[in-house]
């Protein structure tokens, strides 16, 4: 027995403005990643030389700010990958699941 039976006559709506984000969605997660990847980098590198394990306090800060950045873009973009998914797949075709008896009222 199959789970949802597609609807007679059911037509899927065209497709929107999901799909030209959604095939955004890994240059747009690649690129909020390396910039500030690379920003970080850059800022560890022109660093001025310090002795061994004494570290710049205000150059971690920025680093982990940079850090926070990343993780934060990371979740907007999951947060949109579900959005599209979900309008993706109310744009469907139409399904009907098993009939469920409501029970009687007293």
């Amino acid at each position: 027995m199959r789970w949802l039976n597609r609807l007679p006559n059911s037509r899927r709506s065209p497709p929107g403005l999901e799909w030209a984000i959604w095939k955004r969605l890994p240059a747009i997660l690649l690129w909020g990643t390396v910039l500030p990847t690379a920003v970080a980098a850059v800022a560890w590198w022109w660093a001025p030389a310090r002795p061994p394990g004494v570290e710049d306090p205000a150059l971690l800060l920025f680093i982990y700010q940079l850090v926070g950045l990343v993780v934060l873009h990371w979740t907007f973009v999951l947060t949109l990958a579900i959005g599209c998914a979900v309008v993706m797949v109310m744009k469907g075709s139409a399904f009907v699941a098993d009939a469920y008896p409501l029970p009687e009222q007293i």
